[in-house]
């Protein structure tokens, strides 16, 4: 699926945010410091799909709240989140892949040390972009803090990451596959939309119906992925194809096959749009967002 003009338009605005709120290094920094803020940007080259801070966006457009400036430090946030995890997760201790985005993985570009201590930068400069965040109540920013640093932590990203470690080589039911993705990619997702959510000062029902949204369109993100690393090619992916099945990972291809795992995506889809309804044209984009999610070849 070819990405519409209102995608195109929200990656643009997330661009131009994430390069002017990113780093808080001083470019005219020499020496090591300088060192640092180049490995950085390298991390930020060549920007993925930004569908996090995509999604967040087109949360709070569905709630009427479209404003750049306003969504600039949250949609900024998710995406140094997201970048954090994916420089860790190629490390050698953890998915060990040299290639992401289309180029050589951050420790292969400069060293495993530098990665982490990038990562580990990154992490805590999207919680400081959050307090930071202009034209919203102290609470919205503690409500949104707590959001991110539960999908991060052991309940989120951090929690999926080890139990996708440990399924390595072992039998996994669906349900825990489920279970393993909902928190490893799902998470950041669903706080995603949370995130535009309180931006939006959504209602208790407005935020249960895009985390109802949220939770199926993750996993609908990472049965795709799934199959794009049975079918995919490593230059079109950015990254290295095949990957789990060398590493011999549970997959949704490999408990439902490779044409089950397109069926499973559809119906997720489906599910995922049901309760956008509520919100009417308004979340058109979030419609948008999930079937590029279901649809796209990369």
């Amino acid at each position: 699926m070819s990405i519409t003009d209102n995608i195109k338009e929200a990656q643009l605005l997330c661009s131009a945010n994430i390069s002017a709120l990113a780093s808080p290094i001083d470019p005219g920094d020499t020496g090591a410091m300088a060192e640092l803020a180049a490995a950085s940007r390298y991390s930020l080259e060549g920007l993925g799909k930004l569908m996090r801070p995509m999604l967040s966006f087109s949360a709070a457009k569905a709630l009427a709240t479209d404003d750049p400036y306003l969504l600039s430090y949250t949609t900024t946030a998710l995406e140094l989140i997201h970048t954090y995890s994916l420089i860790h997760d190629d490390l050698p201790a953890m998915d060990d892949d040299d290639t992401r985005r289309g180029k050589p993985s951050l420790h292969e570009a400069y060293d495993e040390a530098t990665a982490i201590l990038v990562g580990d930068g990154l992490q805590a400069r999207a919680f400081e972009l959050l307090a930071d965040a202009p034209d919203l109540s102290a609470e919205q920013k503690i409500r949104m803090i707590k959001v991110l640093a539960q999908a991060s932590g052991f309940e989120g990203m951090v929690g999926g990451q080890y139990i996708d470690i440990q399924a390595v080589d072992s039998a996994m039911s669906l349900k825990d596959l489920k279970a393993m993705h909902d928190m490893k990619t799902g998470a950041l997702i669903r706080a995603s939309l949370a995130l535009g959510g309180i931006v939006a000062n959504a209602t208790d029902e407005q935020l249960t119906a895009l985390d109802d949204y949220g939770r199926h369109i993750g996993l609908a993100f990472q049965v795709v992925d799934d199959i794009l690393d049975a079918e995919g090619d490593s230059e079109t992916l950015g990254k290295t194809a095949g990957k789990d099945l060398e590493a011999n990972k549970p997959t949704y291809v490999k408990l439902l096959g490779l044409d089950g795992a397109k069926t499973e995506a559809q119906r997720l889809l489906k599910a995922a749009l049901e309760p956008l309804e509520m919100f009417g044209e308004s979340a058109e984009q979030l419609r948008e967002l999930a079937r590029y999610i279901v649809e796209r070849d990369r």
